[in-house]
């Protein structure tokens, strides 16, 4: 079975079983067989999917954080210019993300895990952010409202502004 990166299943058991032990006792002291016994299942299923506890939380975060950022994105259903729902979906996406006890969990308990994201590559999150600024960008050119330049530029300049 493909990992959660290449198989958008938002509604999962064991990604749910592995946020509530990532919360009751964080990252490193998660482990696979705890979220076997929380999800249900046996620990088999579990490895078939993901080979170690990291992988796991990778994809429960990417899960999380595209939900998040999904969320705050306001919806185009007005005749306000992109730039306005832009700006709005990205200050609420700061919002949620202080806010969000997963986040709160990992940067208290486990901040090191989050290290490889900002400082070496992008994840599965942080691309699907891109895609999604990226095609709100398209549509501020369209309606004028954002600078004509390189939508993939713009959009990294932001999502990196934002992770600061």
């Amino acid at each position: 079975m493909t990992p959660i990166r290449h198989n958008h299943e938002d509604a999962d058991p064991v990604l749910d079983a592995a946020r509530d032990c990532v919360l009751a006792v964080g990252v490193r002291r998660t482990t696979l067989t705890d979220v076997a016994r929380r999800a249900g299942v046996s620990r088999m299923t579990i490895y078939r999917r993901w080979p170690d506890v990291r992988t796991l939380v990778g994809d429960l975060m990417t899960r999380e954080w595209i939900a998040v950022a999904a969320g705050a994105m306001p919806a185009a259903d007005d005749d306000r210019p992109e730039r306005e729902r832009i700006v709005e979906g990205l200050v609420a996406g700061a919002a949620a993300f202080r806010a969000h006890p997963l986040f709160h969990k990992i940067l208290d308990v486990d901040p090191e895990l989050l290290l490889p994201y900002v400082l070496d590559r992008r994840g599965a999150s942080q691309d699907a952010l891109l895609g999604l600024l990226h095609s709100a960008l398209e549509d501020g050119h369209e309606d004028g409202s954002v600078r004509r330049v390189r939508a993939d530029l713009q959009a990294r300049s932001l999502l990196l502004v934002v992770q600061s």
